[in-house]
């Protein structure tokens, strides 16, 4: 299981500490792009509910299957953000942030959708 699924416990591990730690830790970062951390967690949830796919490609029969693996990623971001809120590390939880989350978990759906109509999927 740990094996099959090592893309997606390292890249949830990567958003649990981005997510989770102190604000101070990114004040050094000198990117001052308006609602660039909307693009972040956009990125961020466009990769793992990827990585979700690619590594359980082999048993996705149907969509129904792809919106049942994308209830992983949605919840982990509903976590976090009330997780932000309780733990008061300086950092915020935001509905916009869940809403970009969802909008990248999204993306990664279509995306597959579309691969998955094509001639010859890249995704086998």
């Amino acid at each position: 299981m740990i094996k099959k699924n090592f893309l997606t416990i390292t890249i949830t591990l990567v958003i649990l500490y981005l997510s989770l730690a102190p604000a101070d830790n990114f004040d050094k970062v000198p990117i001052n792009i308006p609602y660039f951390d909307k693009f972040v967690h956009f990125s961020m949830y466009l990769a793992l509910m990827a990585v979700i796919i690619f590594e359980n490609r082999k048993s996705i029969r149907d969509i129904r299957q792809i919106f049942v693996l994308a209830l992983f990623p949605f919840f982990l971001g509903i976590t976090l953000e009330i997780l932000q809120e309780v733990l008061a590390y300086g950092r915020t939880g935001s509905i916009f942030d869940e809403m970009a989350n969802l909008t990248g978990i999204i993306a990664s759906v279509l995306l597959w959708y579309l691969d998955s109509r094509r001639r010859k999927p890249l995704i086998r």
